[in-house]
């Protein structure tokens, strides 16, 4: 056995974090998605919406980034909220590029589900009270800053 080998914990004594916190993300995805329901959209596409309306014609690459998500993957989720007729592809600032442009009837729906989202979110904070839900932003961003390398 090798000296690394032998430094390292038993793994029986260890819990996965990254299936702690899939775990969580799953359920806390159910309840968003649950309080979400009557609009027809999920958490997810609450968060795309959101995002594209706070950016004001972000481009793919430009949503892409701020979401920490890569390009491919955004455009698969963009493309329900486009055949809903939330969301539209229009010409970026150059030819290469294609902005995202919230629709009149993405605005709608992102106004009617922002006070479902509110109050999910403040029950959440409630319940599992406004310090521990700090903490968990704060311990989850110094985690993603830790991966960074930064």
């Amino acid at each position: 056995m090798s000296a690394t080998a032998m430094d390292l914990p038993d793994d029986s004594d260890l819990a996965c974090t990254c299936s702690a916190v899939r775990g969580a993300a799953r359920r806390l995805t159910q309840y968003y998605d649950d309080a979400l329901r009557e609009t027809g959209l999920k958490v997810t596409q609450y968060g795309l919406l959101a995002n594209i309306a706070s950016l004001d014609r972000p481009t793919v690459t430009d949503l892409a980034d701020r979401l920490a998500m890569d390009r491919t993957t955004l455009t698969r989720n963009l493309a329900p909220l486009r055949q809903a007729g939330w969301v539209e592809l229009d010409a970026g600032p150059d030819r290469r590029s294609r902005s995202v442009v919230l629709t009149p009837a993405g605005r709608r729906t992102l106004a009617a589900a922002r006070p479902l989202w509110l109050r999910a979110e403040t029950s959440l904070r409630q319940r599992a009270g406004t310090d521990l839900t700090a903490a968990l932003h704060d311990v989850l961003v110094q985690t993603v800053t830790a991966l960074d390398g930064r």
